[in-house]
């Protein structure tokens, strides 16, 4: 699916990494201390955001096939999200917005990621959740696998930081659903 207005843009294919998993050339190339990675994407202009997925999950595929292949997702997110991707059961070292390290699988469990693809969203400064605990840090969670179009509108949501105004559902019906 090509959305409105999204034909003759250039875009950037996903890569299959050594981990198995698929993942965008846009994408972070991060040390993993993500108190860097927020810091380095607000000072960019833009939101930071974690992508989860596990290697051989079909909705993590289609997530990188179909909805960044489309042109005018691709172009908005990369030019407003800088996206981390993480592996579920993965053993990188990360640290967390609050200095602790910790596995990937580790991390994972601490924020309670059960599904992939999960995006997580967080506030732009460091400052406005590292003393809350997980479940209270993220503006917004995306659990799963959404069509393009509302895939789209989340990142818009959050983008407008629509979360300051009520949940995504609202948000959605809004804009016409």
């Amino acid at each position: 699916m090509v959305l409105a207005g999204s034909a003759g843009r250039a875009q950037a294919a996903p890569v299959l990494t050594d981990d198995g998993l698929y993942s965008e050339p846009w994408f972070i190339n991060s040390f993993l201390d993500l108190r860097d990675d927020l810091a380095d994407a607000t000072a960019n202009k833009k939101r930071f955001a974690i992508m989860w997925e596990l290697k051989g999950c079909p909705y993590c595929k289609e997530t990188h096939f179909v909805n960044f292949a489309d042109p005018t997702i691709q172009h908005y997110v990369k030019n407003n999200f800088a996206i981390v991707q993480l592996n579920v059961i993965g053993t990188r070292e990360v640290t967390d917005f609050d200095g602790t390290k910790m596995t990937e699988k580790q991390f994972s469990q601490k924020y309670n990621v059960r599904f992939t693809p999960t995006f997580q969203f967080f506030p732009e400064n460091l400052a406005e959740f590292v003393d809350k605990s997980p479940d209270k840090r993220e503006v917004a969670r995306l659990p799963g696998y959404l069509k393009p179009a509302h895939f789209l509108t989340l990142f818009r949501f959050v983008r407008e930081k629509g979360y300051e105004r009520g949940d995504f559902r609202s948000y959605l019906k809004a804009q016409g659903d």
